[in-house]
């Protein structure tokens, strides 16, 4: 008897238990249709039959095409959240964020056709909203649509397996792997299909703590009035909404980025540099600044005042060839990642004298003096001097400890005198004997070269130094350098590496061509 008094108890506890957990009243849904691209004239038809869904199966429905509502207060009364041919970039960061916090929490999605022609760059909506939109065949062809799953409550409706009907037909690319695929479209009924055998067009799946589901269809005015395509949203929309439960911002990891009001930007100086470079921050606060004609300042943050502590001797200017702006110098300037420990700045620069290199070297720097006699010697990029452009020179290092320098094409992307064909903006490819500076393929373009590259070392102890695994070239690759992260650069003057993840972003002082010449020269700045 007790066993029993037990398990009743058990059972009402769980009841209650999940009785709590739920909303109070009938779920809400919210209808987002913001476009910042294509807008598709079906919306309206489709928000109207959203709102007929609604009030025939118990729930609610708002609409918008004001991505302000995307915040933590609003986005937490709906059970699920319906992308309706949402295109290109929608929200922002912060929006974004909320978002995330707001599927992480045990909140619902539904995308609906064009949801997958929207935020590209977003990488955790594309796994939500399952692939990314890639083209599609002209007009609305009739197609077979193949039902793979009739025990979800989407598709479980189709009596027959084939589902006959007209409709935009998208194919995609980055297709989500872990979706649950409810319905393919067979190619070899219709023209334009990309995705092969298994082109998937409807799915579903759990992501990030919430549920997502998904249909390539509702391009038309006439998808809404198709029964069969309604009982189809329906259930993904009951799917999405799920157990109409409370949704638990304690499970959410995504933060909110703070607004940019909290920043405040505080001058530290002014007036007092001539061409600085690059700059590193050390653990104090305190500042180094390299310069390019070779001065490195320090920034004393305890005195707020700046002074000289070391020159280098560096080529900044041309020698024989005046009216000629040399850009070398002091280019890049680094601390090490374990500074504190070892004291090594990087700096990049063109050193004087007769040899034409620019080199990577690194100097100890301790108790705010700076050791030109410590000077290890790491990496020389041969460069061609007296002429001008594009040196690069950026310093940067990844979370996993990497070294990545950036060097330019040292190249001239000026119209030349005398020439039949002139660059007029376009990447300079002259390969006349004589006019080597005018031609970026003997040093971009060149896999055997190091200059208009991103390189990428791993730093031993001694300043020597090894080659990533997964650099550009394998190591004894012919006719390559193994430094070679990526190529093909023009001017890729500063760099920075995402500690976290380590993407390398970089900004690219590109073509000044002001169109597409693409069957010829190149692209547009």
């Amino acid at each position: 008897m007790r066993k029993i008094f037990l398990a009743i108890t058990l059972v009402l506890g769980l009841l209650i238990t999940s009785c709590g957990n739920k909303r109070e009243g009938k779920p809400k849904v919210l209808v987002f249709s913001k476009t910042m691209g294509f807008k598709h004239a079906s919306i309206p038809t489709g928000i109207a039959a959203i709102q007929k869904l609604g009030a025939e199966n118990g729930f609610e429905v708002d609409t918008t095409k004001n991505s302000d509502h995307f915040n933590e207060d609003n986005l937490k009364q709906y059970s699920a959240i319906i992308f309706l041919s949402t295109t290109m970039n929608v929200l922002d960061h912060k929006q974004e964020a909320a978002f995330e916090r707001y599927i992480q929490s045990g909140g619902g999605y539904i995308g609906v056709h064009a949801a997958t022609d929207t935020e590209y760059d977003w990488g955790w909506y594309t796994k939500l909203v399952g692939a990314q939109f890639l083209s599609h065949p002209a007009g609305t062809p009739e197609a077979d649509f193949i039902i793979k799953d009739k025990n979800f409550i989407a598709t479980k409706h189709f009596a027959e397996d084939v589902w006959h009907r007209a409709d935009e037909i998208y194919n995609y690319k980055n297709i989500n792997p872990d979706v649950n695929i409810l319905m393919t479209v067979d190619e070899s009924t219709y023209e334009g299909g990309k995705n092969g055998e298994n082109h998937p067009f409807a799915w579903y799946h759990e992501y990030d703590g919430g549920r997502a589901f998904y249909t390539g269809a509702g391009h038309t005015d006439e998808t809404y009035g198709e029964e069969a395509f309604l009982k189809h949203l329906l259930g993904g929309i009951q799917y999405a909404i799920g157990e109409n439960a409370k949704l638990d911002y304690s499970k959410a990891t995504t933060q909110i980025p703070p607004d940019v009001d909290r920043f405040s930007k505080i001058t530290l100086a002014e007036g007092e540099f001539f061409e600085p470079t690059e700059m590193t921050i050390l653990a104090n606060n305190d500042v180094l600044i390299g310069q390019r004609r070779g001065e490195i300042l320090r920034y004393n943050a305890e005195t707020q005042e700046i002074t000289e502590i070391a020159k280098l001797s560096v080529y900044d200017k041309t020698l024989h060839t005046p009216g000629v702006n040399a850009e070398e110098g002091l280019m890049g300037l680094q601390k090490d990642p374990n500074f504190e420990s070892n004291h090594w700045i990087y700096i990049y620069y063109a050193p004087s004298g007769d040899l034409s290199v620019n080199r990577l070297s690194r100097f100890l720097y301790v108790d705010g003096k700076f050791d030109l006699a410590s000077e290890q010697k790491i990496l020389d990029v041969y460069s061609d001097r007296e002429i001008c452009c594009h040196t690069g020179g950026s310093i940067a290092f990844g979370g996993d400890g990497l070294l990545y320098l950036s060097t330019g094409d040292n190249a001239t992307p000026f119209n030349e005198k005398g020439e039949k064909y002139v660059n007029n903006g376009y990447a300079p490819l002259n390969d006349n004997p004589g006019h080597e500076q005018y031609d970026a393929r003997r040093s971009s373009g060149n896999t055997n070269d190091l200059r208009g590259k991103i390189l990428r070392i791993k730093m031993n102890e001694d300043g020597s130094y090894d080659i990533p695994t997964d650099n550009l070239f394998p190591v004894g690759t012919e006719k390559t350098r193994p430094e070679i992260y990526t190529m093909g650069h023009r001017n890729p003057y500063r760099i920075s590496v995402d500690p976290k993840n380590n993407y390398l972003f970089w900004g690219e002082v590109g073509p000044d061509a002001r169109g597409d010449s693409l069957d010829t020269r190149g692209p547009r700045g």
